[in-house]
């Protein structure tokens, strides 16, 4: 696990194996339809994004399917972080539909209430990204780890090569649909040995926020999802237009450390546990070296206290949160500065250009060159976020 609560093969990573597991899906359709029900063979071919008149850029397609039980919390997060981004030229960057395994029509979210789905599950093979969310109501996807024939036959629609996220128990339907087996992947940490038990072939993480496989993501409980969503953000568009979702949605761009920090625990008591003059002190300093001892220092504690204190708190170690923010800062000014490679690295820490490129390399798998070319934002060319 890195220090920023992430699994996975980096934010710029990708791996193309939606295939076999389509072709896992594609089976287990096969065995789950009703007789005369329709395989994957016969999954529309339609296009997977939209376009306007005169407009020759198609957005990226995000299709987010709503299963009954769903948690309207959760449903909605997709729509809020990717509805809102868009170029220079106003035009949005995303396009988000809802879908279900049904025609259009109502279903029933864990609340008192009801939505209305304007979209069967014929929107999915027009997808770039599909999103599940968490529901409550999985039945035997939940109990057994087997899709129903209606859900089955929805997933098979999903075209290889398409992005699949899952949010919270969204990861069951991705894990009895093949799409996580030999893959690493996270879920609710209430719900983690369960997952684990019901799906040995996937190598459950439950300490991170998120796990970035590539093409196939997944995220701990409730609001993770919204870390996992930004991250999509940072992922396609660079970190000044996730941040600024981010401010908008009035929730930090990035969260320090996993989900195992929400896990129950005894709680210490708050005066023992502050570390945060500790990180203030540290985050004025990136351009210095600073020692453990130093930070320590700071809150009059050892160096033993002060790190079991940090970990208890932040939920990694400080050596690792003092990486992730020294990268944090090199990918803002590599977005947003015409520094040299050689001065990015001295401003946040690391010294030299090929420390730098090592530690770029590791957590995002890029050079610092290659992410200034991607996501580079000029001022006139600046992307914006609308409420």
């Amino acid at each position: 696990m890195g220090s920023s609560g992430v699994a996975g093969r980096g934010a710029l990573s990708e791996r193309a194996s939606s295939e076999g597991a389509l072709s896992v899906v594609a089976d287990r359709v096969e065995r789950a339809r009703p007789p005369g029900g329709r395989g994957l063979s016969s999954a529309p071919c339609a296009q997977r994004a939209s376009r306007t008149p005169g407009d020759h850029t198609p957005r990226h397609r995000v299709a987010v399917l709503a299963l009954d039980g769903l948690l309207p919390f959760e449903l909605g997060i997709p729509h809020r972080i990717f509805g809102r981004p868009v170029g220079p030229d106003g035009q949005p960057l995303y396009e988000v539909i809802t879908c279900s395994v049904r025609p259009p029509g109502p279903v029933q979210t864990d609340a008192d209430f009801a939505i209305h789905v304007e979209h069967g599950p014929e929107a999915l093979a027009t997808a770039d990204t599909v999103v599940v969310p968490a529901s409550y109501e999985l039945g035997p996807v939940y109990e057994e780890g087997r899709l129903t024939p209606g859900l089955a036959a929805a997933l098979a629609r999903i075209r290889p090569g398409t992005r699949l996220v899952a949010i919270c128990t969204g990861g069951y339907v991705l894990a009895a649909a093949g799409y996580l087996d030999g893959r690493p992947a996270t879920t609710h940490w209430w719900h983690s040995e369960h997952f684990q038990s019901l799906f040995p072939q996937v190598s459950v993480d439950a300490d991170v926020l998120f796990v970035d496989d590539g093409d196939v993501l997944t995220s701990a409980g409730v609001a993770a999802g919204i870390d996992l969503c930004l991250h999509i953000v940072r992922r396609d568009h660079g970190m000044a237009v996730a941040n600024e979702i981010a401010r908008r949605t009035v929730v930090p761009p990035h969260r320090d450390g996993g989900q195992a920090q929400f896990i129950q625990r005894p709680i210490p008591a708050a005066e023992l546990t502050a570390t945060s003059a500790a990180r203030a002190w540290a985050l004025e300093r990136l351009h210095q070296p600073i020692q453990l001892r130093d930070m320590a220092r700071q809150q009059s504690m050892s160096v033993r206290t002060f790190t079991r204190r940090f970990r208890d708190e932040v939920g990694v170690s400080p050596g690792q949160w003092l990486t992730r923010q020294r990268i944090e800062r090199a990918c803002h000014l590599l977005e947003s500065s015409a520094l040299t490679i050689d001065q990015v690295a001295h401003d946040c820490g690391f010294g030299t250009a090929q420390s730098l490129r090592q530690h770029l390399m590791s957590t995002l798998g890029v050079t610092p060159t290659a992410y200034r070319r991607t996501f580079r934002v000029d001022g006139a060319a600046r992307l914006r976020a609308v409420v």
